[in-house]
């Protein structure tokens, strides 16, 4: 089973796995609740799949309280 978007190349895109779940979260219920999605085609069907799959295409920014610079 090949899963997709990767792990490695998800955590290159945020600076650690909490950001990353916290900003998957907060698109997925976007998603759930009508929000519209920002890729033209998605592998998944679920909204926390798509949501990474959004993050992993860079179609998803976020800012930290704290500046620190994210490579």
């Amino acid at each position: 089973m090949i899963i997709y978007p990767s792990l490695d190349d998800l955590m290159k895109k945020v600076d650690s796995p909490y950001s990353l779940v916290i900003l998957a979260a907060r698109r997925a219920r976007q998603l759930n609740l009508g929000g519209a999605g920002l890729l033209e085609e998605y592998r998944s069907k679920k909204a926390v799949s798509q949501s990474l799959e959004e993050i992993d295409q860079e179609k998803i920014k976020y800012r930290t309280k704290y500046k620190k610079d994210i490579k």
